[in-house]
């Protein structure tokens, strides 16, 4: 199974990018988006419903790749022979469950939305090939207000898209934001304890360790890399969970996020703050887990782990 996970910061911004090519491209089996800062009445309905797995035309560049959006900016990219998914149907269920059509000539993703009260603002989606067993959010109300969870279930296998609370300057949100890295937790362990091995994507905005970013000790006193967040990750982390980057990779300069200020992508100085850990009986089932930095589009970057399911 191919999982990615990316915080787009703001889905309807990356659709004008090019987001539905790149979903269509990567033919994943479940992708977790974070920060879609919509509602699903907002959203076109090849959005709600990308085509599966379109094949790019021969030698063409890949979906947000550089070459992708400056040939998007002149309306010269088009990367597919055809891209007809007008029909897919919506059904009733879960709130903003949506159904995977053929009738149009190609299958289409089925989708799930947890969007926030408060307009443009946070909420998480999962985009999936095979409709899962179950949809589910955290169930916990601040938290859901928020939208701040999206979970899908296949058999034993739990996949969490999950967008962490920002602790803000001056940690002005850091009760919060430690709040919901309990509650999740003891979220993951009870479903571990149920029988279910947990897949955990998302933006955790927190950068674990001195390796995870390129100026830790300038930092130490911002958001992301506070030390009750540090030590919430390093409690999760020696406590039933895998950061499954860091079983593959111990290279420094790996990142995820960038700010858009002073060219900090284009030098690489950045962060690491989107993960996919498990739960450690389920670590052998990872086959990798990777960054992919050259993908385009938003100021993070998506993550690709592949698992044997």
């Amino acid at each position: 199974m191919k999982i990615i996970s990316w915080n787009v910061n703001g889905i309807r911004a990356v659709e004008k990018k090019g987001f539905i090519d790149w979903v269509s491209a990567s033919d994943a089996d479940v992708i977790c988006i974070q920060e879609t800062k919509a509602h699903q009445g907002q959203l076109s309905p090849l959005l709600v419903n990308p085509p599966v797995g379109l094949k790019l035309k021969e030698n063409y560049p890949s979906p947000l790749s550089k070459e992708a959006l400056e040939m998007t900016e002149r309306g010269e990219y088009h990367p597919f022979e055809s891209l007809s998914t007008q029909n897919s149907e919506q059904k009733p269920g879960f709130e903003s469950e949506t159904v995977s059509g053929t009738e149009a000539g190609n299958p289409t993703y089925y989708s799930y939305w947890s969007s926030a009260k408060r307009p443009g603002y946070s909420g998480t989606a999962i985009y999936c090939k095979t409709k899962p067993d179950a949809v589910e959010t955290m169930g916990i109300p601040k938290f859901d207000d928020e939208g701040r969870v999206t979970l899908v279930k296949y058999g034993t296998t739990t996949i969490i898209s999950a967008y962490f609370p920002n602790s803000q300057e001056g940690g002005a949100r850091l009760g919060y934001k430690l709040d919901f890295c309990k509650a999740m937790k003891e979220f993951c362990d009870k479903l571990v304890s149920q029988g279910y091995n947990i897949v955990l994507c998302g933006d955790y905005n927190i950068a674990h360790k001195p390796i995870d970013l390129a100026n830790p000790k300038s930092n130490e006193k911002n958001a992301g890399y506070l030390p009750e967040e540090r030590d919430w990750m390093e409690f999760f982390t020696t406590h039933g969970y895998c950061d499954t980057f860091r079983k593959f990779c111990q290279d420094s300069g790996q990142y995820t996020w960038w700010s858009y200020r002073f060219k900090a992508r284009e030098k690489n100085i950045g962060w690491r703050i989107d993960y996919h850990c498990v739960n450690n009986s389920f670590a052998d089932n990872v086959i990798s887990s990777t960054i992919l930095p050259s993908v385009m589009g938003s100021d993070h970057c998506p993550i690709q782990l592949h698992i044997e399911d």
